[in-house]
């Protein structure tokens, strides 16, 4: 009866593992502390990134300057950067925001002008008029939306590849930033038609994860591309459709996978996710967290042990301590 119980959950055959229970669910609502912000005003599509001693925020709304800057352990506010416009040293549509923690340098995608720009973190902090450098021009018929910034010549990003006027392609690579070459990983599901993802990576473990947005599916590949599992969930299918949604932006926190999840109708006007799902790193589900907040993004304080959230509800930010 026991082995009947655990091959009803999980079924794992190599590289295939089916996950069709994922019930174990603690309610951290309690647990979310707001963090508050009263020195500057951030509007509700904003981005978060973390780099040595400081929470950097990206407000994609703001008509001022685009990015601000916190110390993460007291959320205490700092200064502001980066001012929203055509102009040369301006940013004229706002991408990601990488981080180079050896040099204390982080790097700002300008989709508009499609270039990249470098901003020295201790000249921002010390002086509020800097003028950043611009750090490399991209190739707009194949540019990274998001990626983990290892040196110069090797980042590991999310590819996009237009493909006529509406649609375009995703896709895991290698990514040097000083000459532009990308190397895509070898691995595809052969089953997804159309693929929309999110990615994580980690060098530490050799690993990066991809979250499908429509399919009930995260796969977890070596750094050469190489498949180390697929793990389906309860409602996987290999339909081509996006009527519901599933995985959101995955974090690597020490040995473990977390991942906002949806699994929610993406029609019902309601696009937020208030949990997360925690796996080890080899895909094994442990548990859900529910915080009963609509969360927009989050990263991972591995000094403090805790994700820190943009939310969409009554309170803006906060933090989650993983004890």
């Amino acid at each position: 009866m026991l082995i009947v119980i655990c091959l009803g959950c999980t079924n794992n055959a190599g590289t295939e593992v089916y996950q069709s229970n994922r019930d174990e669910i603690i309610n951290v609502h309690k647990k979310v502390k707001e963090i508050e912000i009263n020195d500057v005003l951030i509007g509700s599509q904003s981005r978060l990134y973390l780099m040595d001693d400081y929470l950097i925020i990206s407000d994609h709304k703001s008509f001022d300057k685009l990015i601000h800057i916190f110390n993460k352990n007291n959320f205490k506010y700092l200064t502001s950067t980066a001012y929203k416009g055509e102009g040369p040293d301006e940013i004229a549509i706002m991408g990601h925001i990488g981080t180079d923690e050896i040099n204390r340098v982080f790097f700002v995608s300008d989709h508009g002008k499609q270039c990249i720009f470098a901003y020295n973190l201790d000249s921002v902090l010390a002086d509020s008029t800097y003028i950043p450098t611009e750090k490399i021009k991209f190739d707009e018929r194949r540019f990274p939306s998001e990626y983990e910034y290892i040196n110069d010549t090797l980042c590991f990003g999310r590819m996009i590849e237009p493909i006529g006027n509406s649609d375009f392609k995703p896709s895991v690579a290698k990514w040097n930033m000083k000459t532009g070459k990308v190397i895509s990983m070898k691995y595809e599901h052969p089953q997804i038609e159309k693929k929309r993802m999110m990615f994580a990576v980690s060098v530490e473990h050799r690993i990066y994860v991809e979250c499908y947005s429509y399919h009930d599916l995260m796969t977890i590949c070596n750094l050469n591309g190489e498949l180390k599992y697929n793990v389906y969930g309860p409602n996987w299918d290999n339909r081509k459709s996006n009527k519901i949604s599933y995985y959101g932006k995955p974090v690597i926190c020490n040995d473990r996978i977390i991942v906002s999840y949806s699994g929610d109708d993406n029609h019902s006007g309601d696009n937020y996710t208030t949990k997360f799902l925690v796996f080890n790193i080899n895909g094994d589900y442990l548990h859900t967290l529910e915080t009963g907040y609509r969360i927009s993004d989050f990263c991972f304080d591995k000094e403090n042990n805790r994700i820190i959230m943009c939310l969409d509800d009554e309170i803006q930010f906060a933090y989650l301590v993983l004890d």
